[in-house]
């Protein structure tokens, strides 16, 4: 069939999967531009693995550290003549890429926070791998159904504590306009915590240690974001802020839990960019139109694949980790430079509909959205019939 871009609010319901296959490709070749990491990993499980910050994660672990790979996501198969999703396509594109390197790849798909799938890839592991040197926990959901209380949790995208008004941009028609977000209940920020919080990354690195599956020295990322003030009452300050503050509280937790391995669990705070997840939250697609451009003016701009190979060579470059106050790597810090939010903050104060392109990279931020479902990749001939169907190579 023929497949074209079909959108619906901030979500693609369609996806390419020669452009899939080709964005992956298209991160391999930068990650191997960068040369071999020396001190690298060579077991790593990755879960949230196939779009975003987990897909450039696995990528970077396997093409820049020669690291056999272990990915857990939730993706639907083509169907009917339907499309699959495209984290369906670009762990169909990645697992045939690391074949051809000769790279073990393997991949689960279903309810990463179900008791039953951590059971069944913790087996996987010890079955093939014996055990895993770093576990990347890069898991994004809206829901969770909780494995040991039987409840299910749905996060909201709420500031705390009272009414919460800016600028916003429509992603669909470009139109710069303004929203009022009403203040999220006890029971919402519970809910949110519960869903993005650090319970379940902590629940996968005990299922990994009770059974021997963690190496001597492992270590663990889990992914944050913290951004500009402007964006703080929806993001830092909000439902999301509160869930990564759990997300730290489990990292101090889960130091005291590797410290008899000699293991280091980390978070590390990336840069904002657009991820399926990202383009559901209001006021950023403004704030990352904005960003877009004066990073790029700049020449500092980053897609996540930069991100995680950045990420990478400094969490094993064989030198101390550089962190925060706080102790968090901050593969923010060009995004944050003081004269990028200078930048940025001036033009927030002036951009309208009408001065949008001049202020901002909205056909950047259209572009790079298109790309995450396979579409607008250079040498993609999208005029072309496509087969849908495609098997992820190491699932039945």
């Amino acid at each position: 069939m023929i497949v074209t871009p079909k959108i619906r609010g901030f979500i693609c319901t369609t996806a390419h999967p020669e452009g899939c296959a080709a964005h992956v490709q298209e991160q391999i070749a930068l990650v191997k531009r960068g040369g071999p990491v020396s001190h690298a990993p060579k077991k790593v499980l990755v879960i949230g693995s196939s779009t975003g910050y987990g897909l450039s994660s696995r990528i970077a672990a396997a093409f820049g550290g020669g690291a056999a790979t272990a990915g857990v996501f939730f993706e639907r198969p083509a169907e009917a003549g339907r499309c699959a999703t495209a984290g369906w396509y670009n762990s169909a594109a990645f697992e045939r890429e690391a074949t051809k390197a000769g790279l073990y790849a393997r991949s689960w798909n279903g309810d990463a926070f179900s008791d039953s799938l951590k059971a069944e890839v913790v087996a996987g592991i010890k079955a093939d791998l014996g055990q895993v040197d770093c576990v990347i926990y890069s898991l994004a959901s809206p829901r969770r159904n909780h494995p040991r209380n039987g409840q299910s949790y749905k996060s909201v995208l709420k500031p705390i504590g009272q009414s919460y008004t800016n600028k916003n941009l429509n992603t669909g028609n470009g139109e710069v306009n303004s929203v009022t977000l009403e203040p999220a209940s006890d029971e919402e920020i519970e809910n949110t915590v519960a869903v993005m919080g650090g319970e379940d990354w902590q629940m996968w690195m005990e299922a990994l240690a009770q059974a021997g599956a963690l190496a001597q020295g492992v270590q663990t990322v889990a992914y944050s974001y913290i951004g500009p003030e402007l964006t703080w009452p929806i993001y830092k300050n909000g439902t999301i802020g509160r869930a990564k503050e759990d997300v730290e509280r489990a990292q101090r937790a889960l130091n005291q839990t590797l410290a008899p391995l000699g293991g280091k669990a980390w978070v590390s705070v990336n840069k904002a960019l657009v991820t399926q997840a990202s383009s559901a939250i209001p006021v950023v697609p403004l704030y990352i139109s904005l960003l877009y451009k004066a990073m790029k003016d700049n020449h500092t701009h980053e897609d996540t694949i930069e991100q995680m190979d950045r990420l990478w060579r400094r969490l094993y470059s064989g030198t101390p980790i550089p962190t925060d106050a706080e102790g968090r790597i901050r593969l923010d810090d060009w995004e944050m430079d003081a004269s990028i939010q200078e930048i940025v903050a001036r033009r927030w104060q002036e951009v309208s509909t009408e001065t949008l392109n001049q202020f901002g990279d909205f056909e950047g931020y259209q572009a790079s959205f298109l790309r995450l479902f396979g579409f607008g990749l250079p040498g993609v001939d999208y005029a072309a019939e496509t087969e849908v169907d495609q098997r992820v190579p190491s699932l039945p």
